[in-house]
């Protein structure tokens, strides 16, 4: 498959060649823990032990590699356990990490609680500020860490300004696509070092599989990941990467129209007089909109909204809709809707990266886009 051929064929195509043994056009699922052998040390296609690797897994790494235009790619069983495995490859005593103030609130619990205690520094910054950030970096500095659009104030973030200020301080930057995913962003393209995706968000797509992946450019970095990969042992299993695989299949389309979606009701929802404030880069007076232009194809599928009438009327607004269900996660068909100060970021509370106790995070799925409004219009007209 040519890099010329469009997304979408590449999508259906890549890593997904038809069994030459029955000529299934979808390729089997190997659910299988471990691989007969010709002789000690005689591997079939290098396939030893389901940890190591496996035929279902590797079609969806190749897969994720090309869509985001890298030389290496890897699945995991988590979005988290793909970025644990990264830190851990970079990361030793000492070292330090500068990472956006408005990020996943795991992602920021992962290493405040977990990495810190090993000798990892971390300081938070406003990515946006781009003083602030080479203020931020120290001679000490490994990583940069960015989120764009971020999670759940959907700042945007200049990727290459970004990769220029990590790579002069010797720092890698690595640039967590979730929110975009790689039919709206490619991270990689503007000189960053890894990409990491929550794959149980926009890439599987239908809320029925948990994931995580890594797409790196370096070979060295690479090789680093894949031993850790192998000996930690936090790999995505067959019918999980199948899913995954199944669901990149149409990500072209539910993109468009989760973007086109979230564009309408951002638009209404900016004007409603019990809406404070909208968050989305598709509008022309978000602070980001113009980078977003440039380095998106698209602004998404994800907006967050603060309700003027406080925290009461965020956490009563989110327990009245019916079409958007309260849950967490995102980047389903289905569309969801989320309190983040006590679901997704409920971690960060009482720190520096606090979500504001009025703002509602939407998650906008693909269903009629007046039906989502009228769900919508309906919750804000009981507050």
């Amino acid at each position: 498959m040519s890099d010329s051929h469009d997304f979408s064929t590449r999508a259906i195509h890549v890593g997904q060649e038809f069994d030459p043994s029955t000529g299934s056009v979808i390729p089997p699922i190997y659910q299988t823990s471990t691989f007969v052998q010709d002789g000690i040390g005689g591997f079939r296609g290098g396939y030893e032990y389901a940890r190591s690797a496996n035929p279902t897994r590797s079609s969806l790494e190749t897969l994720l590699a090309d869509l985001e235009g890298g030389a290496h790619g890897f699945s995991f069983a988590s979005g988290l356990a793909a970025e644990d495995t990264l830190l851990r490859a970079v990361l030793k005593p000492g070292d330090h990490i500068v990472m956006g103030n408005d990020v996943y609130g795991g992602t920021h619990r992962l290493i405040d609680r977990t990495f810190t205690s090993w000798g990892i520094e971390l300081d938070t910054v406003e990515m946006m500020n781009l003083d602030a950030v080479r203020a931020a970096v120290t001679p000490k500095t490994r990583v940069l860490w960015v989120e764009t659009p971020s999670n759940p104030l959907m700042k945007i973030s200049d990727i290459a300004a970004l990769v220029e200020i990590g790579h002069a301080a010797g720092a890698i930057v690595v640039v967590d696509n979730t929110f975009a995913s790689p039919y709206l962003q490619n991270p990689l393209a503007f000189g960053a070092d890894a990409v990491s995706h929550s794959t149980t968000k926009y890439l599987g797509g239908h809320s029925d599989v948990l994931g995580g992946g890594l797409v790196i450019a370096d070979d060295e970095l690479a090789e680093k990941v894949r031993f850790l990969q192998f000996a930690v042992g936090a790999v995505s299993g067959p019918m999980d990467a199948w899913l995954t695989v199944r669901g990149i299949k149409t990500l072209a389309l539910r993109m468009e129209k989760h973007s086109s979606n979230a564009q309408a009701i951002a638009e209404t929802l900016v004007a409603h007089p019990a809406v404070e404030r909208v968050y989305y880069p598709g509008l022309a007076d978000h602070p980001g909109h113009d980078l977003a232009a440039r380095q998106m194809r698209g602004f998404g599928g994800m907006l967050s909204l603060q309700l003027a009438g406080g925290p009461a009327a965020a956490r009563t607004f989110a327990e009245s809709t019916s079409l958007f269900q309260l849950a967490e996660s995102l980047g389903g068909v289905e569309s969801l809707i989320g309190y983040p100060t006590e679901m997704t970021h409920a971690s960060v509370r009482g720190t520096a990266l606090a979500v504001p106790e009025n703002l509602v995070r939407l998650s906008v799925g693909i269903e009629g886009v007046d039906d989502l409004t009228a769900d919508l219009l309906e919750g804000l007209a009981r507050l």
